[in-house]
C-alpha cells in the first residue's frame, strides 16, 4: 500500500536527475572524450565535472547525538500489506559499536541491507533545535538536498547554505504545518523572477505516514522561472552556489500524533543495561542518508575537481583559467573579460598580443568596448625597447629595424641622435633620421652641412663660413692685389722658438668657440685655456674675444677654425692686445678704440694647438724670467 522509503528515495533521486538533464539545464550530462574542455578540432568548449552526492563520506557536525549516558529510545515500523504498524525499542549507547548512533552514520554508504542511522537524544529531556553542519569543502553548484529518515519526520526543520565557508548563512527552504508561526512565511509562496533567491516554506512534508523511513527532499531549481536558461541567470548560479549546508530540527511530531505517550505497550524488551531507564521516550530525530547532489563548481571550464598540495578541492582549470572555481583569468590572459562558460560558447581567456616583449598586462574596459569587444590587454612594462598598447612600436629614442620582425628582441634600434646638433631625441621611425638643427647633417646630426663650419654654441653648433673676396677686399688697399704677396712676410717655417717667443707681447692657447662680422673686423669669441705670456696688461685666462681684419682672414693669414684650439702670439711686429683707447700696433689696420680684447694680423703667430707645445712654452716662460730674452 505504502512503498518503503528506500523506493520513495530512489524515485525522488531519479526526479531529480531526470529533471536536470536537459540541454537548458547547467548540471546536464555529456560523454566524457579525452579532453572534454576541447572539441576534436583543439576548439575550446564547456566541460563540467561528473554530478556526485557532494555529502558522501564528508564529517557532519551535530548539535546532538544519543548514548552519552545510554538511553532507550522507541519507534513505529510499518509491515505493509494492511497489517498493523509495531513498536521496536532499542538501547543507544556510544560506548558498544553496535549500539551507537554518532554522526558518521549520515554520509556512510547507505545500504537497505545494513541500515545504519545517526540519532539525537532524547527530545523530552533536551531542546528540541537539533542542527546537522555539513562542510562541502568548495564551492558547489547544487541541484538538490535530501534526507531519509528512521524517525518520523519532523513538524518543522530548515535548510540553510553557506557561500563563504560558514562565515554567513542565509535560509534555503523551510518545511513547517505552521509555515507563519514557526518561520514568519507564508505556506507555499508563488516563486517569480523577482523572489527567485527567496527561501520558501511548504507543509507538503507534514503526511504522517510512512512513521519511519520518511524523505524529504529540496530541489534547489524546481519551480524557479529562471531554471529553463540557466546559463543566462546569474541569479540562480549564485542560487545554487555552496559550500556548506546546515538543517536545523526545531520541532519533531507530538507524540500523541504517534501514539507513543507515556503508558502506551512499548512491545520491547527487559534487557535495558543498567542505569538506563525504563520510561518511554517521548521522540527523538534519526536520520539514515544526508545527501546533497551536485557537481564541483568549475563555471565551465573544468571536467574534474582534485586536491591540490594542501588537500583542498580545487578545479582542474582549462581554457586559461586559474582559481578554486577557475573564476579569473591566467596571468598574461587578459585581452578580454574573464566570463562563465555557457552552450553556446566556452569564453576561454585570451593571451595578450604583446609582441613577445611583455610579460604582463592588463584589461582595459574602455579599450575593449571601442574594439567592438574583441580585444582589451595592454601590454606592460614592454622590453627591448617597445612601446605602446601591444608593444608594438619603438619607444623614443628608438627606431624599426625593417630586416627583422617587431616580435624580435632587437626590432628597435638605438637612434644615436646627437646631443648637441640634433633637435631632439627621437628620430624617424622608418629611417632612423634624427630632427637636425640648422646647418647640422647627418642621420644622427653629427656633422656640419656644406657652407657651415663648427661651433661650440649649443645652441646653434654649426654657423655659416663667411664669404669673402680677397680681390674685394684687398683692392681697396693700397696692398698688393694678390693674397700670397700679401702674406708673404708670414709664408715658410711656422716653428715656434724662443727668439719669437721673445719678440710678441703676448703669447696664449686659445679654444675659438664663435664668430660675428662687425665692419670690417671679424670678431671671435674665444676661451683662453693658459697664458704663457703677457707684457702690459695681464691677460686672464676664460672668455675673452680675438679681431682680426676680413682682410687678412680672407687670405687665411692667419687661418683660423671654429671648436679648435690655436696658440696665438702676437705683438711688437704685429697684433697685440688692445684696450680702451689704444691704438694700433704697427702695420696692422687698426680696430678702433672701441674693440678690447685681443688683435691677430698676417705678422702674427696663430698655429693650431699641439700637446708637446705645453712643456716647450714653460720652458721659454723660465728662460724669460731669468733675463734670456734681453740676449735675444
Amino acid at each position: 500500500m505504502r512503498e518503503p522509503w528506500r523506493s520513495l528515495l530512489g524515485l525522488c533521486i531519479l526526479a531529480c536527475l531526470a529533471s536536470t538533464h536537459s540541454a537548458t539545464n547547467p548540471f546536464a550530462g555529456q560523454q566524457t572524450p579525452q579532453d572534454p574542455c576541447y572539441d576534436d578540432t583543439g576548439a575550446a568548449r564547456r566541460c563540467i565535472p561528473e554530478f556526485i552526492n557532494a555529502a558522501f563520506g564528508k564529517e557532519v557536525m551535530v548539535s546532538s547525538v544519543c548514548g552519552r549516558p545510554p538511553s532507550r529510545s522507541c519507534s513505529v515500523v510499518e509491515r505493509g500489506d494492511d497489517r498493523p504498524s509495531v513498536r521496536t525499542c532499542q538501547i543507544c549507547d556510544a560506548a558498544d559499536p553496535r549500539r551507537a548512533h554518532p554522526a558518521s552514520y549520515l554520509t556512510d554508504l547507505n545500504s537497505a541491507h545494513n541500515l545504519t542511522c545517526w540519532q539525537s537524544e532524547n527530545l523530552n529531556t533536551s531542546p528540541h533545535n537539533v542542527t546537522l553542519t555539513l562542510s562541502l569543502g568548495k564551492k558547489f553548484e547544487i541541484t538538490y538536498v535530501s534526507l531519509q529518515f528512521c524517525s518520523p519526520r519532523p513538524e518543522s526543520l530548515a535548510i540553510y547554505k553557506s557561500m563563504d565557508y560558514g562565515k554567513t548563512w542565509m535560509p534555503y527552504q523551510f518545511y513547517s504545518s505552521q509555515c507563519r508561526r514557526m518561520y514568519n512565511r507564508p505556506n507555499k509562496a508563488t516563486i517569480t523572477k523577482q523572489n527567485e533567491q527567496e527561501a520558501l516554506c511548504t507543509d507538503g512534508h507534514t503526511d504522517l505516514y510512512p512513521l519511519s523511513g520518511g524523505l524529504i527532499a529540496f530541489s534547489t531549481l524546481d519551480g524557479r522561472p529562471s531554471g529553463k536558461d540557466f546559463d543566462n541567470s546569474p541569479v540562480l548560479q549564485d542560487w545554487v552556489t555552496v559550500t556548506d549546508i546546515r538543517v536545523v530540527f526545531s520541532r519533531p511530531q507530538l507524540p500523541r500524533e504517534l501514539g507513543l505517550g507515556p503508558g502506551s505497550n512499548n512491545g520491547g524488551r527487559d534487557d535495558e543495561p543498567t542505569g538506563v531507564t525504563s520510561t518511554l521516550p517521548a521522540y527523538f530525530y534519526a536520520v539514515s542518508d544526508f545527501q546533497v547532489g551536485g557537481r564541483c563548481k568549475c563555471n565551465g571550464h573544468a571536467s574534474r575537481c582534485l586536491k591540490d598540495k594542501e588537500g583542498k578541492l580545487v578545479c582542474d582549470c582549462k581554457h586559461n583559467t586559474e582559481g578554486p572555481e577557475c573564476d579569473r583569468c591566467k596571468p598574461f590572459h587578459y585581452d578580454r573579460p574573464w566570463q562563465r562558460a555557457n552552450a553556446r560558447e566556452a569564453n576561454e581567456c585570451l593571451p595578450c598580443n604583446c609582441n613577445l616583449h611583455a610579460r604582463r598586462c592588463r584589461f582595459n574596459m574602455e579599450l575593449y568596448k571601442l574594439s567592438g569587444r574583441k580585444s582589451g590587454g595592454v601590454c606592460m612594462n614592454c622590453r627591448h625597447n617597445t612601446a605602446g598598447r601591444h608593444c608594438h612600436y619603438c619607444k623614443e629614442g628608438f627606431y624599426r629595424d625593417m630586416a627583422r620582425p617587431i616580435t624580435h628582441r632587437r626590432a628597435c634600434k638605438a637612434c644615436d641622435c646627437h646631443p648637441v646638433g640634433a633637435a631632439g631625441k627621437t628620430c624617424n621611425q622608418t629611417t632612423g633620421q634624427c630632427p637636425c638643427k640648422d646647418g647640422v647633417t647627418g642621420i644622427t646630426c653629427n656633422r656640419c652641412a656644406k657652407g657651415y663650419q663648427q661651433s661650440r654654441s649649443p645652441v646653434a653648433p654649426c654657423i655659416k663660413i663667411p664669404v669673402v673676396s680677397p680681390t674685394a677686399v684687398v683692392s681697396s688697399t693700397e696692398e698688393p692685389a694678390d693674397c700670397e704677396s700679401y702674406c708673404k712676410p708670414v709664408k715658410g717655417n711656422l716653428k715656434i722658438n724662443m727668439k719669437k717667443y721673445c719678440k710678441k707681447d703676448y703669447a696664449v692657447q686659445v679654444n675659438v668657440l664663435d664668430m660675428e662680422t662687425i665692419g670690417d673686423w671679424a670678431k671671435f669669441s674665444v676661451n683662453v685655456v693658459s697664458v704663457y705670456k703677457s707684457r702690459g696688461e695681464p691677460l686672464k685666462r676664460g672668455d675673452n674675444v680675438l679681431w682680426v681684419h676680413m682682410k687678412d682672414l680672407a687670405c687665411k693669414c692667419p687661418k683660423i677654425q671654429m671648436s679648435k684650439r690655436f696658440l696665438v702670439m702676437g705683438g711688437s711686429d704685429g697684433g697685440t692686445a688692445v684696450g680702451p683707447g689704444s691704438g694700433p700696433s704697427p702695420g696692422a689696420p687698426s680696430p678702433g678704440a672701441e674693440r678690447v680684447g685681443l688683435m691677430a694680423d698676417k705678422n702674427s703667430l696663430v698655429i693650431q694647438w699641439r700637446d708637446v707645445w705645453t712643456r716647450r712654452l714653460r720652458k721659454f716662460q723660465r728662460k724669460e724670467k731669468k733675463g734670456k730674452c734681453n740676449k735675444v
